[in-house]
């Protein structure tokens, strides 16, 4: 056993394809969901029947509470954390910045953002030999929009990553001392149904002209960079983010 892995948001997507590739490589893993619990359960039962161990919790990441539950039921039913993966959240409204309003801003940074530092907390807080844990790794998922900005479609979402990655640099310096390494990646194109669910399906094919290795990225491909960050063979990534975007 590699130890035990939390995934937030991974009932589909890059969360679903880490959850399955991380249980395959002898992690115990929580399948964390927010609203599709069939498709979450999809994922479980595959690791399962696979011989894998696995569990399911349903949790806001942006609610504190939940989160504070969420991280409970991974110590009583899985054990000891070792690695938190960072991955829940949404784009929010696809468009202009003028055309939103404050309750979608805010819910767009609440799970982005507050989510992330609030599960991130909670791992410190185990994990860190400074409270008696014994290290671990904390995969964030940033996003090239971070540095591209979502002009014309999701510009909250673009600061949100923005503000992901000086997360994953701040919370790295300051636990790089007590076991905890401290990284994201940062997809580019992404073959994922994220695009879809905000009406805008066609958005990738529209986009591949960009990408300069000519093909859309996959989510097993994103998968295999968080588990490398996870593991012994990226010992001295502190603080850095991974670029997953095809040369984007």
């Amino acid at each position: 056993m590699s130890g035990v892995v939390l995934i937030t948001g991974s009932g589909r997507g890059i969360g679903a394809a880490t959850a399955k590739l991380a249980a395959k490589r002898g992690y115990a893993v929580c399948v964390n969901y927010l609203k599709n619990e069939e498709r979450a359960s999809e994922v479980v039962a595959e690791i399962r029947a696979g011989g894998g161990k696995a569990i399911l919790v349903q949790a806001d990441t942006a609610n504190e509470d939940e989160v504070a539950q969420l991280f409970e039921r991974v110590d009583r039913e899985l054990g000891p954390l070792t690695a938190l993966v960072n991955n829940a959240g949404i784009t929010g409204r696809f468009g202009r910045l003028d055309a939103s309003d404050a309750k979608a801003i805010r819910r767009v940074l609440d799970v982005n953002v507050v989510g992330a530092m609030l599960c991130a907390q909670q791992a410190v807080r185990r994990m860190s030999t400074r409270n008696g844990g014994a290290g671990g790794s904390i995969v964030n998922i940033s996003s090239v929009a971070a540095t591209l900005g979502g002009a014309n479609q999701w510009i909250p979402y673009a600061a949100a990553k923005g503000a992901i990655n000086s997360f994953t640099v701040g919370l790295a310096r300051e636990v790089a001392a007590e076991g905890i390494r401290v990284n994201a990646i940062s997809p580019g194109l992404i073959e994922t149904e994220i695009h879809a669910e905000a009406g805008v399906g066609d958005r990738l094919r529209k986009a591949l002209p960009q990408v300069p290795v000519g093909r859309i990225g996959t989510a097993e491909e994103c998968a295999e960079a968080i588990l490398w960050l996870m593991s012994g063979e990226a010992a001295y990534m502190i603080g850095s983010i991974l670029a997953v975007s095809g040369g984007r």
